[in-house]
């Protein structure tokens, strides 16, 4: 709240400082180059007082009242009959103004020119055509302001969006692997009790960085390499002989790279889930590499035996909310492939990690 407390008030300092900037360009820097033996020429500005008096009155009508109370909520007839008004109202004022300042200030001598009615015509044409470019120009500047804004509210939106929905997501991925887990412990205390026990352990090494670290959006490598690390232990206690399991984790140690956590769970369940056999020789190869250039590689590849349509061991949600979450987090900055040949399944994902990175201090910075 305060940050956002703090951006609405630096917009609206900026919007007064281009304000400010913009009418002091345009109505008071000429003066200072009118006479080279002044550095500013008084007389010339305020005899240009009435017309500077008269724009701003038509722009900041326009927009602040006009545009937002009329065009913006569809009165545009309305909005003209108005605007007509005003500039007739405010050329007449701009055209009156110079003749009570020559009875006011004899020496200034602002208008020496033909008249019609006390009120010089060719100064009325040129004000009134002004007064309308004017508003024209008030209403482009109101225009491009209110774009401006819009296009914030919708990135805010769909930010505020995406992290609701990537909440969600991992809401539903706690319990899908949880389920998976308990799962394989049931299956354990029917044949080996031991074994059942050690993994009830290991489990809870696995909820402790599920109920601490998976509550924020990155967490760094080394820490995600860790939890596979404890859920492959855990799942070595169920496998039988015929089944062979390697894993290679190699990331560095010094540097700090971020990745979502629970990124690569699913693609590590869904190997044993389609990669083990009861009866037939398996394997499960797992590897997590970090390249120099940021990028990180996870590539899964394990024997294939498909499920029947009548198996219900999984519903295949895991592998589509990491697809999802790929997307909220990584568009067009990962590759997913997956490929089954000759009976293997391999599933290759590949994260470029510096560009969250960069993305993340750039973020960092703007706040």
């Amino acid at each position: 709240m305060d940050q956002t407390i703090k951006r609405n008030n630096q917009t609206i300092w900026n919007s007064v400082f281009v304000h400010v900037l913009l009418w002091g360009v345009i109505f008071i820097l000429p003066y200072f180059f009118i006479n080279e033996e002044q550095i500013f020429n008084w007389k010339p500005f305020l005899r240009s007082l009435p017309d500077m008096l008269g724009i701003m009155l038509v722009f900041y009508i326009n927009y602040f009242v006009l545009i937002e109370k009329l065009l913006f909520k569809g009165k545009t007839k309305e909005y003209i009959i108005c605007n007509i008004i005003l500039i007739v109202g405010v050329t007449l004022l701009m055209s009156y103004m110079p003749i009570w300042l020559n009875k006011l200030i004899p020496e200034m001598r602002v208008f020496r020119r033909r008249r019609w009615g006390g009120i010089p015509v060719m100064h009325i044409i040129r004000n009134s055509t002004t007064l309308f470019l004017i508003t024209g120009l008030s209403l482009a500047f109101k225009m491009t302001v209110r774009w401006f804004e819009l296009d914030n509210e919708r990135k805010e939106l769909a930010k505020a969006k995406s992290e609701a929905e990537l909440q969600n997501i991992k809401n539903q991925i706690n319990p899908h692997f949880l389920l998976n887990t308990l799962n394989n412990i049931y299956a354990l205390i029917e044949f080996d009790p031991p074994k059942a026990r050690r993994a009830v352990v290991d489990l809870s090494k696995l909820l402790r960085h599920l109920l601490y670290d998976n509550n924020q959006t990155y967490v760094p490598l080394k820490q995600e390499a860790e939890f596979l690390r404890n859920y492959l232990d855990l799942m070595r206690i169920r496998l039988s002989d015929n089944v062979e399991l390697k894993a290679d984790f190699s990331y560095s140690e010094s540097r700090n790279t971020l990745i979502p956590p629970l990124i690569f769970i699913s693609l590590l369940e869904n190997s044993f889930k389609h990669g083990i056999s009861g009866d037939k020789s398996s394997f499960i190869n797992v590897t997590l590499k970090e390249h120099p250039d940021g990028k990180v590689e996870f590539v899964c590849k394990n024997s294939y035996f498909p499920k029947s349509k009548k198996d219900k061991s999984g519903s295949g949600i895991g592998l589509d909310l990491v697809k999802r979450r790929l997307e909220l987090l990584y568009p067009g900055s990962y590759n997913w492939e997956t490929t089954i040949e000759n009976d293997v399944y391999s599933t290759v994902l590949v994260i470029d990690s510096k560009k969250l990175m960069n993305d993340t201090k750039l973020l960092d910075s703007r706040r």
